[in-house]
């Protein structure tokens, strides 16, 4: 067809690589917070089936997402975007820490009471393949989650089938169709239309176009704009993919072996990274004009366990600053200008450099008021 889910570790006594980021009202408020929050996979061998370490998946990481905005998320393979994503939409029970939406703490609230607040938080999943169940026609798919919330019954159920069919540009002939008579596009088309069934205030979005042909992810990409000014939604939106990830984010945090090494506005990602990790990422982007192509950073050794991670900063293996005397030391997201960064060195470095400027400044308004009051002397 055309296109068109513990308890937490024994003896764990770790300080917090990651500071509480302030919330900055002028910003818009604060959707999703999450405090220091851990995600430890308990790894089992032998023929009594012990414990002998743990996964961390999720490591001290702090991050707050605003009303309104989609905030996009970016890291290698296996450093902990999806394991997020889970424990936010409710899959995966946290080891450690808060996830606080709208004002509640979702730890600290009785299973019914999760199930009001998992209405507001849906998820849209990386295959839309594997995600539809190959059994149900579409409507029995979208219908699902407002029957067993309660949201819509009798003949509305079917109305609302057919709304949110058109919203993401599916015909409501549609409907009585499986899952496996439609193109991967179109799949999770039918996978946005199920998220929106309940009218959800944040949704999760999972490598949710990384599935996809170039063309596809476009369209998917639109399509998502389109849906959060129309339903006023606000998106967490996982990828690997940087050029997605800039097409439709606010914000940007980059992931590194379970924590954020760096969060900053699109733009000054883009334009001005200053966490090596980050720089090595943007360096990666391919450009079309040979005359603005930049060096290439090419990183040395393969991405750290995150069952034994390095000692001190989570990069210190990796990173190309030969001069830095923080590796040892565990790195905490400060603010530097419009970022928030998880590198000592960096952060010093711009620190000086803004004081050399700010004497330089100092000295030619000086020199300038000196030379109108010659002239006025002279005059």
């Amino acid at each position: 067809m055309s296109e068109n889910q513990q308890a937490k570790p024994q003896g764990q006594e770790l300080q917090s690589q990651q500071t509480k980021p302030q919330s900055d009202k002028s910003q818009g408020e604060v959707l999703l917070s999450i405090k220091d929050l851990c995600k430890y996979f308990e790894i089992k061998s032998g023929f009594l089936n012990h414990k002998t370490s743990y996964l961390k998946a999720v490591d001290h990481l702090n991050l707050e997402i605003r009303k309104g905005e989609c905030f996009g998320l970016v890291g290698e393979s296996g450093c902990g975007k999806t394991t997020l994503g889970k424990m936010i939409a409710g899959l995966y029970k946290p080891t450690s820490g808060e996830i606080i939406y709208n004002g509640v703490n979702l730890g600290g609230i009785t299973r019914n009471e999760r199930r009001k607040y998992s209405r507001d938080i849906q998820m849209i999943f990386q295959d839309p393949y594997s995600s539809l169940n190959p059994r149900m026609t579409v409507e029995e798919i979208i219908s699902e989650p407002m029957i067993v919330n309660g949201t819509h019954h009798g003949a509305d159920v079917g109305k609302r089938v057919e709304y949110l069919l058109n919203c993401v540009g599916l015909a409501k002939q549609y409907k009585s169709r499986y899952p496996h008579e439609f193109s991967g596009g179109q799949r999770q088309r039918i996978g946005i239309a199920r998220a929106l069934a309940v009218s959800p205030r944040l949704i999760v979005c999972d490598e949710a176009v990384s599935a996809l042909d170039v063309s596809i992810q476009a369209q998917i990409l639109n399509l998502l704009d389109d849906l959060k000014t129309e339903f006023g939604l606000t998106y967490l939106f996982i990828a690997h993919g940087l050029a997605a990830v800039k097409h439709i984010s606010d914000r940007i945090g980059v992931m590194y072996l379970g924590s954020l090494v760096e969060v900053a506005p699109k733009e000054a990602i883009y334009d001005n990274p200053m966490h090596p990790y980050t720089q090595s990422l943007i360096s990666a982007i391919p450009i079309i004009d040979p005359s603005k192509r930049k060096e290439r950073i090419l990183l040395k050794g393969d991405l750290p366990s995150p069952i034994d991670p390095p000692e001190g900063c989570r990069f210190n293996s990796r990173c190309f600053i030969e001069d830095c005397a923080y590796k040892q030391e565990h790195q905490q997201l400060v603010k530097v200008k419009n970022h928030l960064l998880a590198c000592k060195y960096k952060s010093e470095q711009i620190a000086k450099l803004d004081k050399q400027t700010s004497a330089v400044e100092g000295t030619l308004e000086q020199a300038s008021a000196d030379t109108v009051e010659q002239k006025a002397k002279a005059s």
